[in-house]
């Protein structure tokens, strides 16, 4: 599920420098500083005067003064600079040019206080490969790639390397949309074409901006909504460590990860904050608008995606941004509590501040609002290391546009941005797009407008979301009765200034599940193994506490199943790719509960991202097993599931010649 941001629009320079109040200092460089961990410790942030200008202009337009006081307000926020194509870093009709912006920051930088200028990198070939409002300019090819390389990260590369400009900090935002959709989308035949020209673009890009002392690098890390299924996770954060030890730096080269760029998912939803609480006998995660995903918001998917990234090999000290320039949800459809009703579905569309008809609907969602505004090292979120929040995606900009209109920009109509289509990938409703709405990057004042009317905190004041202090950590983590798949945890419970929620517990760096309580039973484990876990308590307002001391539990011994099983492999490959299809099937006279389906890559693959079951792999060996509480958690004799995950080879993928199933070698379909 892929959704589109933007570049910035156009302004002419006169009305745009008029607008943002400056000092007339000199445009030398200063001395150069050593790169810091976090570039945005106390510094201030770019402000766009061209971005400044045209909410000026909503401003003037507006017919409430109350409203346009708000917008005056807006305008002196930070936002991202967009290189969507290759003649936007000289300049173009719809915009000033790199060095433009570069110059503007030197003016505005204050002596003694960093700068931080939000920069986004976004122009690989075959761009944004799953949806058409954001498609760019140049194609997956070599050619493409040549291009990329030679005509826009060089120039680019060029231009920050000025000693002019080093006294700035320069974040670049790489390549939104791209990695991600090489784990959940590619079975999709434009993302197929498009994979290794992301990975090499990405590493390209990876390697000339690093190499710039003052430029931090920030890869797209996608949205809960996204990516927060263990399924997708996993996958995705190896994904990220493969092409960041393919550069020349390694891990070094990545100094944090950005989430929710031009989405609307919410920072936290308050009133829903255990994915695991029952309602009306199933957990809340079941309900449909969440679909099974524990991570309900970008501080459960920060928190998430930094503990997978350690697990991975990425420093400690990776940073984390979240977007939160239009996930406010604010306005009159905002709940104020949680629901009373019984029925699992309504009490989650009731009790949630997302009022989009489904996760996926990225494109104008109607009702959003601007969220919290930016600032660094924000409180309240000790497990998702945050460096900043930012706003990448300026306000005003439009995702993509409602009806077909031609362009030179090489962006196409994406049906989801039509509010009139009714959706397949939104469960057959309408997509909630705004009408009217321009070509993606171009001004769209009547979602500015809503964005600001609809904004939480509310702009000028109001509420605050967040309680900043995170519940201690959990104590005297035990286990109790263990079997071969599954073992029972208890623990002390935490303290929380205002209330301790509930508990996420992790078996190494894969989320297990959530309790309510200070106990949990960890099922579908594997006999004679050893897992490790921990446990971390939440309060309503999202923190996360520190792990608990971890705890190494082994399975008791292996369990054969009564009869026997049967396993049917197939795979489809193409270039460093393929899809593989299975079918365990039950072959004894008895239901085959809490299974575990094993086998041996034989050249070195690697598994990405499945489905109906979680993959894991170690080594060559690789283990699925049933999701918690799902259909497929027990499988009646002689009845088949089918269950299969995407994965990368090197040139050879000969298919595994052993299955087992809880230890038992399986016969060959």
């Amino acid at each position: 599920m892929s959704r589109t941001p933007r570049r910035l629009f156009a302004a002419t320079t006169a009305l745009a420098t008029a607008l943002v109040a400056l000092p007339l200092t000199a445009l030398s460089a200063s001395a150069a500083e050593p790169h810091v961990d976090n570039p945005y410790a106390g510094a201030t942030q770019y402000v766009n005067p061209s971005w400044a200008a045209l909410v000026e202009g909503a401003a003037t337009r507006a017919s409430d003064p109350a409203l346009a006081t708000k917008m005056r307000a807006v305008k002196t926020q930070p936002t991202a600079v967009w290189m969507d194509r290759i003649s936007a870093i000289a300049g173009n009709t719809a915009g000033n040019g790199l060095r433009f912006h570069l110059d503007q920051a030197l003016l505005q930088k204050q002596s003694g206080t960093p700068l931080v200028m939000n920069l986004v990198i976004y122009d690989l070939p075959g761009r944004d490969c799953y949806a058409l409002a954001s498609n760019g300019e140049l194609p997956a090819t070599a050619a493409g790639l040549a291009r990329y390389k030679t005509e826009y990260i060089d120039a680019i590369a060029a231009i920050l390397a000025d000693p002019k400009y080093q006294s700035l900090r320069i974040a670049a935002t790489i390549e939104p949309d791209s990695l991600p959709n090489l784990v959940t989308n590619i079975s999709h035949q434009p993302c197929q074409q498009a994979a290794p020209f992301y990975r090499e673009g990405v590493k390209y890009a990876l390697d000339k901006l690093h190499a710039i002392p003052n430029v931090y690098n920030y890869l797209d890390a996608a949205h809960s909504g996204w990516l927060g299924w263990d399924s997708n996770a996993g996958p995705s954060a190896k994904l990220f460590a493969e092409v960041a030890r393919t550069t020349q730096a390694g891990y070094a080269s990545v100094d944090g990860f950005v989430t929710n760029t031009a989405n609307t998912t919410p920072l936290v939803e308050p009133y829903l904050p255990n994915p695991s609480l029952t309602v009306g006998g199933n957990p809340v995660r079941s309900a449909k608008y969440y679909e099974w995903n524990f991570d309900f918001d970008e501080a459960d998917w920060t928190a998430h995606l930094y503990n997978l990234l350690i697990a991975e090999g990425f420093p400690a000290s990776t940073g984390l941004l979240v977007d939160t320039s239009r996930n406010g949800w604010g306005g009159a459809a905002r709940p104020t509590a949680a629901s009373t009703s019984t029925d699992l579905h309504t009490y989650v569309d009731q009790s949630r501040v997302d009022r989009r008809i489904h996760r996926g609907a990225w494109c104008n969602p109607s009702g959003a609002g601007i969220g919290e505004r930016p600032q660094s090292t924000p409180g309240g979120y000790a497990g998702s290391h945050l460096d900043a929040f930012v706003w990448i995606k300026p306000p005003g900009e439009s995702d993509g546009a409602s009806t077909d209109i031609p362009n030179d920009e090489g962006k196409g109509f994406d049906r989801m941005c039509d509010p009139t289509f009714v959706s397949p990938k939104l469960g057959n409703q309408l997509t909630g797009a705004l009408p009217d709405a321009p070509l993606s990057g171009h001004w769209f004042e009547a979602q500015f407008v809503q964005l600001v009317q609809n904004a939480y905190p509310v702009i000028g004041g109001g509420p605050s979301p967040t309680d900043p202090t995170p519940p201690s950590a959990p104590t005297g983590l035990t286990a109790g009765s263990v079997s071969n798949t599954s073992v029972a945890l208890t623990w002390t419970a935490s303290t929380d200034n205002v209330g301790v929620t509930g508990y996420d517990i992790y078996r190494g760096s894969t989320l297990a599940g959530s309790s309510a309580t200070t106990s949990f039973s960890a099922t579908g484990l594997t006999a004679n193994t050893t897992y490790s876990f921990t446990v971390r308590a939440k309060d309503a307002a999202g923190n996360v506490s520190a792990p608990s001391a971890a705890l190494s539990v082994t399975t008791t011994g292996s369990t054969t199943p009564p009869g026997g099983c049967k396993v049917g492999y197939s795979v489809n490959s193409w270039n460093t790719g393929f899809t593989a299809s299975l079918k365990l099937t039950n072959t004894s006279t008895t239901p085959l509960t809490n299974w575990a389906l094993s086998f041996d890559f034989a050249n070195g693959q690697t598994v990405q991202s499945g489905w109906n079951a979680n993959w894991t792999q170690s080594g060559t060996k690789v283990t699925g097993t049933p999701v918690p509480g799902s259909w497929n958690a027990t499988i009646a004799p002689g009845a088949t599931v089918d269950i299969g995950f995407n994965g990368t080879h090197s040139g050879t993928n000969n298919p595994p010649t052993t299955f087992t199933v809880n230890g038992q070698t399986c016969a060959l379909a």
